[in-house]
């Protein structure tokens, strides 16, 4: 071994870290950092075989540029297709303004490459269409705490699971898609049995096997669950008053509602014992430590916000929240989607949790980025689903996606391919090709990955972690906010943006967060080399860090007091009905991550489950005439896919399950996005991927019509 490095694992929110070792410019050993205090040395499968899959014979070597998607790709020189890209939205934007152009990045950049893209478009270029993959999994999230509490920001840290009396996970399968704290979680009860386990899951997973209290509750029942939960903690007396009446408002707004949730009422609507619910309410009232986790489950909803709502009345209630043990954590599903959300990257928002609709915040960021206020749109831009619609309609004319691959994760993939067929130009910035996206590009850039740049990361728990450069990226490959910095350069920018370093974007980025509450003024990535992780609020370079939020219970509301919101039970979008009788919802695989252009290239990593499948209850099998192992469709009204048919009593009849990871490439019915539903929830814009109507039927293989490109879906 040359020499070893310290960094953060480039998979989920947990933000693990690594201890790496180089050998001839190679990534060739990978295991756990027993100093980071996130991961405590605990590693999942994923990270260890890195070494395998990061130099493949489809990496992206250098850029490549073509007139047509029909035409052949040819090489050419970094000058060259900045220039093009450069003229091209130029052109554009002098045509039909600048709401003609977009950029869609992802939760797995940098906050250097999230600041730099999002300072080029909000700023610069005039648009607030700026968006993330993150508005596919944490959306609903950032507009409950921001609506509640006045800010975006989980307040707990991961220590509090050792102080936790009872753990509520709610929507969350986080054995599978958080694999070290559910060993963390899994460590507390063994060490503290009497600590109750709460778990909310349509799917009796191997989070719901760790469960003191099991609620397997149809799909889309949470918030008749929640309100449940709060009509109990009423009745019983569990409620903190004192807190109530001092440091939150509007709780008369949920009283009516939880009222109408008696536990009989809710066991009817969830199909869950009326006994499990009072326990559950119980136990999360009378605990002196009451820790809640939730992910997808609750966000990808169209009522995402109001579940989330739902969730936060019960901390509040219970003044749950601030102190040791206590408090809502919503673990975020990508490395750096929590600094992407400190970045700006999304389209209604600044850096440092502000918001483009505030006057004085889009004022405090001119201010910072040297211009005139009134240069930011006032607007906030188009989020993911409304963005690629805009695409296909023609109203979006050019396209810059980096770092993620939404011809595999967005819902509705024809309405996707519809779009990247129509745009006059789509650039795509990855680290690889062919993906299911690059084959839609007109211009490729050759991204450098994991290992090979430098930058921070912020993880679930609000801890900035360093992550080192620690080999020479193949190729002509550069970092992505070098991509956008030459970018911005090519369109007459460069006085705006002169960076040479990821160094010297942090160091503009933490200053502009500068007395917001995510505060990381006093962070940079010297000290992160010399300290390590740091959790913010950080003001100043010898602030230690805050391992929570709101421990004055002072929130950052205009009266410093939290707000409760009332939460209507609200239906999925697409409910079952005579053509389409079951309610598909799609998730993760413990072993692989997101549309897999890296664990794909994994054998270890594909042993486990290798090919697509699909869960089914063997009531529903019978009914189907659908036999174990037996090839199936799955159909909506948007599409069709293939897997094999999984059957198993532990998913709820009247549902069923496929992972989202797999894409066209390999076969286009592969693909469980060929049939999700894009409806949205109307605050967050957060996709409905838990809940649509789908039919499952015994594959004959001439009734899959031929796969042809989108270019004419109606849109």
């Amino acid at each position: 071994m040359d020499r070893w490095h310290t960094t953060q694992c480039p998979y989920c929110g947990v933000g693990c870290g690594l201890k790496v070792g180089i050998k001839d410019n190679r990534v060739v050993k990978v295991q756990g950092d027993a100093a980071h205090p996130s991961s405590q040395g605990q590693l999942c499968l994923k990270p260890v075989y890195l070494p395998d899959i990061l130099r493949t014979d489809d990496r992206l070597l250098f850029p490549q540029l073509r007139p047509g998607q029909d035409e052949p790709f040819r090489r050419v020189s970094w000058d060259q297709a900045l220039t093009t890209a450069a003229e091209t939205f130029r052109a554009i934007i002098d045509r039909h303004g600048p709401d003609a152009v977009a950029f869609y990045g992802s939760g797995q950049f940098s906050t250097e490459d999230y600041y730099v893209v999002n300072k080029l478009a909000k700023g610069f270029l005039g648009t607030n269409n700026s968006d993330a993959n993150s508005r596919l999994c944490m959306a609903s999230a950032v507009a409950g705490y921001t609506s509640a509490l006045g800010s975006d920001g989980p307040s707990p840290a991961y220590e509090d699971i050792d102080l936790a009396d009872c753990i509520f996970l709610i929507g969350t399968n986080t054995a599978a898609c958080h694999p070290v704290v559910f060993n963390r979680i899994k460590r507390r009860k063994k060490t503290h049995p009497a600590t109750t386990i709460i778990v909310v899951d349509p799917r009796l997973t191997a989070t719901a096997k760790l469960a003191d209290i099991f609620l397997p509750i149809r799909p889309g029942s949470d918030v008749a669950l929640l309100n449940s939960m709060l009509h109990i903690l009423m009745e019983e007396d569990l409620l903190d008053k004192a807190f109530i009446e001092t440091h939150t408002t509007d709780f008369e707004a949920v009283t009516a509602g939880a009222a109408a949730y008696p536990p009989a009422v809710a066991a009817q609507l969830c199909d869950v014992p009326e006994a499990d619910i009072v326990a559950a309410a119980r136990a999360f009232g009378r605990a002196q430590g009451t820790l809640s986790f939730w992910s997808m489950g609750l966000n990808q909803s169209t009522s995402g916000v109001v579940k989330n709502h739902a969730l936060l009345n019960l901390h509040l209630a219970t003044g749950k929240i601030g102190t040791p043990g206590n408090g809502p954590f919503s673990l975020t599903g990508q490395p750096n989607a929590m600094g992407g959300r400190e970045a700006g990257g999304l389209s209604h928002i600044l850096p440092g949790y502000r918001l483009i609709k505030n006057p004085t915040h889009r004022a405090e960021v001119a201010a910072a980025w040297g211009i005139p206020a009134e240069r930011i749109n006032p607007q906030p831009g188009l989020p993911a689903v409304e963005m690629f619609e805009a695409v296909a309609a023609g109203r979006i004319k050019a396209l810059w996606i980096a770092c993620t691959n939404p011809m595999v994760s967005m819902p509705n993939l024809d309405m996707v391919e519809a779009a990247l067929c129509r745009a006059e130009l789509v650039v795509v910035q990855d680290a690889y090709h062919p993906t299911d996206t690059t084959q839609y590009a007109h211009i490729l850039l050759p991204a450098a990955q994991w290992s090979e740049r430098d930058g921070a990361m912020t993880n679930s728990e609000r801890r900035v972690t360093y992550q080192e450069k620690m080999v020479e990226p193949p190729g002509e490959a550069l970092p992505d906010w070098q991509i956008f910095t030459h970018f911005a350069r090519a369109l007459g920018l460069a006085e705006a943006f002169p960076y040479e370093s990821a160094a010297e974007v942090f160091a503009e980025f933490a200053q502009i967060t500068q007395g917001r509450l995510c505060d990381c003024a006093g962070i940079s990535h010297a000290r992160l080399q010399s300290e390590g992780p740091l959790q913010w609020p950080c003001p100043t370079p010898d602030h230690p860090g805050s391992t929570r939020l709101y421990t004055d219970h002072q929130f950052q509301t205009p009266d410093g007091k939290a707000k409760f919101h009332a939460a209507d039970l609200i239906q999925p979008a697409e409910q079952p009905d005579e053509d389409y009788p079951l309610v598909l919802t799609t998730g993760r695989l413990k072993d692989q991550w997101h549309t897999m252009t890296r664990t794909g290239k994994s054998k270890e990593l594909l042993k486990s489950e290798p090919e697509m499948f699909v869960e089914i209850h063997p009531d529903d099998a019978r009914r189907w005439n659908i036999e174990a192992d037996q090839m199936v469709r799955v159909s909506s009204s948007r599409g069709d896919a293939v897997a094999r048919a999984r059957l198993t009593p532990d998913i709820k009849a009247g549902s069923c399950f496929m992972p989202f990871h797999w894409g066209r490439l390999g076969g286009y019915y592969q693909a469980a996005n060929n049939v999700t539903n894009d409806a949205v929830d109307p605050v967050s814009k957060e996709p409905e991927f838990k809940a649509c109507a789908v039919r499952i039927t015994p594959l004959h293989t001439l009734d899959l019509p031929q796969p042809v490109r989108s270019e004419d879906v109606e849109v």
